[in-house]
């Protein structure tokens, strides 16, 4: 709060609108019409309305980004000092290749955002007509085959008896490149019939 106030009165001669009511559009909140003894939060964010889903889901998806390192920081403290806790006797010892916690994030995070682009691209398929974007995101099923082949040679502790997952992402990958490269073909084929046809 201390923040808040601080912010408040260094720019208390502007007059721009702070915050804008969506249920009554002629209703500003300037410095000067705030109320000192109604705290802002109660008085003012309780109001406000956030409509748009586009809008909804970059604040989460950017307040996900910003708090994950806290999150992933948090939890590798706590694994180092669970050890402390329990005893001597239940100590985790995990092999020297195993993946640090950024790591698993960084992994994660990418075939979420995988699986994120390979849903983005269908509906872009769906909602505009183009249907060869659609063979975009079939195109890009054997990559994630991929990605969960090296995740789970990674869970796994990169054993030497799942090695043939190595070779088979390897393989995925050069397949899934492949039918990638196809389905660009078919869409500019397919906008350069549309251009001429116009």
């Amino acid at each position: 709060m201390a923040i808040l106030a601080t912010l408040l009165s260094s720019s208390s001669s502007s007059s721009k609108p702070l915050f804008f009511f969506h249920q009554h559009p002629q209703k500003t909140l300037t410095i000067n019409s705030c109320n000192p003894n109604i705290p802002i939060a109660t008085n003012t964010l309780n109001r406000i309305k956030i409509r748009n889903n586009k809008t909804i889901t970059a604040l989460i998806g950017a307040g996900f980004a910003l708090t994950s390192p806290f999150f992933v920081s948090t939890a590798s403290a706590a694994a180092m000092e669970l050890p402390l806790f329990l005893g001597s006797s239940l100590q985790l010892m995990e092999p020297s290749n195993a993946l640090s916690l950024p790591t698993w994030a960084i992994h994660v995070s990418s075939v979420v955002e995988w699986v994120t682009a390979m849903i983005l691209v269908w509906q872009y398929g769906e909602k505009s007509g183009y249907q060869s974007w659609k063979g975009l995101t079939w195109g890009m099923v054997p990559l994630l085959g991929g990605a969960f082949c090296a995740c789970t040679w990674h869970f796994f502790y990169n054993a030497e008896s799942l090695e043939v997952l190595v070779a088979l992402q390897g393989a995925l990958t050069v397949i899934g490149n492949t039918t990638m490269c196809i389905a660009a073909y078919r869409i500019y084929k397919s906008s350069q019939e549309g251009s001429t046809d116009t």
